[in-house]
């Protein structure tokens, strides 16, 4: 069986050089956020683009060479914040804490391990930041003692395992901005009265923001779609129904520009 070619109908116009050129990939991705791209632009105190390290993932503390304290956050939220911010002309420090993810497009990722490692990144890059995101689940807590070998089991119950207070770095953050105007966000995920522990989580804090959302063992962690509510240290509420967590972020730096100085109301 032979194959034909269709033939090319000479009768219709071809394309000249003249022709409009089709947009690329990056001004499809970034139309959407145009209008609040210019608004950045004007807020913030640099030339170009505002500057924003947001925080992902989740900390591990080890225990002894193999085994950690740690948790269930996947770090799609932070991810989805750091995309969000990029296209709305952001220039974005994603300090990811053991999240198995690929790199956003133009953000640049620094990836930790502990609290004291997410610490340090989260502080130099917070330095001339106009915007702080701390999206991370930081652990509170960290074992006094780590092994130099795998712990054995034996007959005898495990000796118990003394734990010391992890540096809290969104307090540090809020408590010592490095400069005026800048906006501090942080998150609670709670298991149960929810709003209440992320009242008390954001005065406790000092940031401008909190994202309060429940999590458990079937909502929150390891899933592409969330649901929260904003408080605002002005007094604010504002409520993001369940949906993908990139819309979510998109919510957050609405509130986030509204507060960047030049854009106050």
């Amino acid at each position: 069986m032979g194959f034909s070619v269709p033939s090319v109908d000479s009768s219709q116009p071809a394309l000249s050089s003249t022709s409009k050129a089709l947009p690329s990939p990056t001004a499809l991705t970034t139309s959407r956020s145009q209008p609040l791209r210019r608004c950045f632009a004007r807020a913030c105190s640099s030339t170009s683009a505002p500057v924003s390290p947001v925080s992902a993932g989740g900390t591990r503390e080890p225990l002894d060479p193999v085994r950690f304290l740690g948790n269930r956050s996947s770090g799609k939220q932070g991810y989805a914040l750091a995309r969000t911010a990029v296209q709305r002309g952001a220039s974005v420090t994603l300090v990811a804490a053991n999240v198995a993810l690929p790199d956003p497009a133009g953000v640049k990722v620094v990836r930790v391990g502990t609290a004291e490692e997410l610490r340090t990144a989260v502080r130099e890059a917070a330095a001339d930041a106009d915007a702080v995101v701390m999206a991370a689940a930081v652990a509170d807590f960290r074992p006094r003692h780590v092994a130099v070998q795998k712990i054995k089991k034996d007959a005898g119950d495990p000796a118990p395992v003394e734990l010391v207070r992890n540096p809290d770095v969104l307090a540090e953050i809020s408590g010592d901005r490095p400069r005026a105007g800048q906006v501090i966000v942080g998150f609670a995920a709670e298991t149960h009265d929810a709003l209440d522990h992320g009242r008390e989580k954001l005065a406790a804090k000092g940031c401008d923001l909190m994202v309060v959302n429940e999590v458990g063992a079937t909502q929150g962690f390891e899933s592409a779609d969330n649901a929260a509510v904003v408080l605002g240290a002005d007094g604010s509420q504002t409520r993001i129904p369940y949906g993908p967590k990139e819309s979510l972020a998109d919510v957050v730096w609405d509130l986030v520009a509204a507060r960047l100085p030049g854009l106050a109301r």
